[in-house]
């Protein structure tokens, strides 16, 4: 195997960054972010992709970090406290002390599926690592690690016995990209001609690693799939945002009479249906239904239908993208947990998350439960839940998933 597209290499040039005092504060204290305005002055212009040096206000040395002269942060730090030379053997420390912290999933033979390097809070800032079974995805949210990959893919092939490494961006890398790559472009090895099928706790699912969300298949709720599959025997079921049916598989491999899915997404509803067709013959006489459509409108008219659920699941997109929206986050949410508390069944389950990050655990919990009695539902049981254990948190803004499982009177 070998890579099949020229990749640039690291350059020679470096910027110096003189920053503030808070900003070399918090460098000092592990945050992996330097602000555009952070920084009081630098020697040059520097090009994407080159290594910063950060200076204190004395001109002391506070570390080195990728460049990114083209959005809010413009350095992503890799590396604080004395010198240190960003080579290939750098990069090959840090993805083997991130291969290391997953070795219970590595030695797991019915999850063949994890994440590799959750950026950030694996000390590599803006870069995920993604495994479904030989099949690696590559994700970027700046530009600057391009000329990084060839070590990144060279030492993750060979410790995770890859065949293939695909690269997936944010909406602006993407538009930075060279003409000879592109959202979805095969980085090295066979090109996937189809969904790269994988297990997750034993549970058969297929990711389209090169047009599907994010990489594929949202691995981060692996844990909350398990929660909610262990209270599904005998239940139905209803599944808001269903993406291609991780709840809904879990659900239906533990025990529920039946799974009612809704995405807005058709090729989320088509991927949902082909993931039960896949584990048909271990899903007894569960019944699937689903339906394309807006998730608010679908869960009003399911409770004009006088429709009820033992078990209901509502795992939206993140509402916050920014700061100011999260006014109007917290009101989806409220809205949300009122259709939902009036979907549950006496004595059912509302399972609902959240993935904004600019939403804290708390606020988030607190304002489930609230609404919930609002509604004249009591949770007479509570379980907060958080992070699977590849997605590991490093710094306050890396938690990003919460999620409230309340068992409702």
């Amino acid at each position: 195997m070998s890579f099949v597209v020229d990749l640039p290499d690291p350059p020679d040039q470096r910027v110096a960054a003189h920053c503030n005092r808070d900003a070399v504060l918090a460098v000092r204290k592990g945050h992996p972010w330097i602000w555009r305005d952070s920084i009081d002055r630098v020697n040059r212009d520097g090009a994407i992709g080159e290594l910063a040096v950060v200076f204190d206000a004395k001109r002391a040395f506070r570390g080195i970090g990728l460049w990114d002269p083209t959005g809010p942060i413009a350095i992503r730090m890799l590396h604080q406290g004395d010198s240190r030379s960003i080579d290939h053997d750098f990069f090959e420390e840090r993805l083997l002390t991130s291969i290391d912290r997953r070795a219970a999933l590595e030695d797991d033979p019915l999850t063949t599926a994890w994440r590799v390097v959750h950026g950030e809070n694996d000390q590599l800032p803006g870069l995920v690592v993604d495994r479904y079974e030989s099949t690696l995805v590559v994700r970027l949210d700046t530009l600057a690690w391009l000329p990084y990959l060839k070590s990144v893919i060279t030492v993750a092939t060979e410790a995770l016995h890859a065949t293939s490494v695909v690269l997936r961006t944010s909406r602006k890398v993407q538009a930075q990209l060279p003409p000879q790559l592109d959202d979805g472009s095969t980085l090295w090895g066979s090109t996937p001609t189809k969904p790269v099928e994988f297990l997750e706790r034993g549970v058969a699912f297929a990711a389209d690693v090169v047009e599907g969300q994010k990489t594929g298949h949202f691995l981060d709720q692996r844990d909350n799939r398990r929660l909610v599959g262990e209270r599904a025997r005998d239940v139905d079921m209803l599944d808001v945002f269903c993406n291609s049916g991780g709840f809904t598989l879990h659900a239906a491999m533990g025990g529920a009479r039946s799974v009612h899915s809704i995405d807005l997404s058709p090729h989320a509803i088509a991927a949902t249906r082909s993931n039960w067709q896949a584990n048909r013959t271990s899903l007894g006489n569960s019944r699937l239904t689903t339906d394309v459509a807006d998730a608010f409108e679908a869960m009003q008219a399911l409770i004009a239908e006088g429709r009820s659920f033992d078990l209901v699941v509502i795992d939206p997109p993140s509402f916050a993208p920014r700061q100011s929206a999260v006014g109007s986050a917290l009101r989806a949410y409220r809205r949300l947990t009122e259709l939902g508390a009036a979907l549950v069944r006496p004595g059912g389950i509302l399972f609902q998350s959240s993935c904004s990050s600019r939403v804290g655990e708390t606020e988030f919990a607190d304002l489930i439960i609230k609404t919930l009695r609002d509604e004249g539902r009591r949770p007479h049981s509570v379980i907060r839940t958080g992070h699977a254990i590849d997605h590991p948190i490093g710094f306050a803004e890396g938690s990003y998933l919460k999620g409230v499982l309340a068992a409702l009177v």
